[in-house]
């Protein structure tokens, strides 16, 4: 392990993308699919995909006529998008607590719990400022946050995930307002020892964080099939919020 930030490491390291190798492309698709068209984002509209990874939400978002630009702190996640990148479809290595590019995109998408890594509240609101400026005025902010709420429930302490020659052990806690993960395995005969933190933050503090920093909250989904939120059974807070 190196002196980085958790994030820096486990997202750019191969082993995430083995861990996480079942991660639907059918359900990204069908969701990207059924926002574009519940928010009547039309062809051609300037989006970004803010902490995009390897861009399995961007390519969707292209496919539909977006003009795509899909950002993430991972090298080598945008290393790999970018081998799909086309006219429509571009990716750059970028943290997003800082703003990309003022006043420019139509729509920006957060995704899958791709947000709530910093120890400091203040950092959490500098990537949504930077989501606001990122964005013309008038413009609309998709925002795909775990339901932490659903999570504590539903946690299992210990796992272990199969994927080919590696066992993932997992470990999962609630501690110091976060729900943290430890991730334990052998692979190519060496010990590795990798950590996720998520951030518990119910939809009253999310919604109250994006409209200190300028947002006006529209709607509220629990899943992604846009059923409507319900704090103790939704899988996920899903916000839809517009710059004012």
């Amino acid at each position: 392990m190196s002196d980085k930030s958790w994030f820096e490491d486990w997202f750019n390291s191969p082993f995430y993308h083995i861990l996480y190798a079942n991660r639907s492309e059918a359900e990204a698709e069908l969701f990207i699919e059924k926002i574009v068209s519940y928010l009547n984002i039309r062809a051609g509209k300037k989006v970004i995909d803010i902490a995009c990874g390897k861009g399995r939400h961007a390519k969707t978002m292209a496919k539909l006529g977006l003009d795509v630009t899909g950002i993430d702190l991972s090298p080598n996640s945008i290393r790999e998008a970018s081998m799909s990148a086309c006219e429509n479809l571009r990716f750059a290595v970028w943290d997003m607590r800082k703003t990309y590019r003022a006043d420019s995109f139509d729509v920006v998408f957060n995704l899958f719990s791709s947000f709530g890594y910093f120890k400091e509240d203040k950092q959490d609101l500098a990537c949504m400022q930077a989501f606001a400026d990122n964005l013309k005025k008038g413009g609309l902010l998709v925002f795909d946050y775990l339901n932490t709420e659903w999570a504590v429930k539903n946690m299992k302490p210990r796992e272990i995930i199969p994927r080919g020659e590696i066992q993932f052990h997992i470990e999962k806690k609630l501690e110091d307002g976060f729900i943290k993960k430890k991730i334990d395995f052998l692979a190519n005969g060496e010990n590795y020892s990798f950590q996720e933190e998520l951030k518990v933050m119910n939809a009253y503090k999310l919604k109250s964080m994006l409209q200190e920093s300028g947002f006006t909250i529209l709607h509220l989904f629990g899943d992604y099939q846009l059923q409507p939120f319900e704090s103790g059974t939704s899988p996920r807070l899903i916000i839809v919020a517009q710059k004012q």
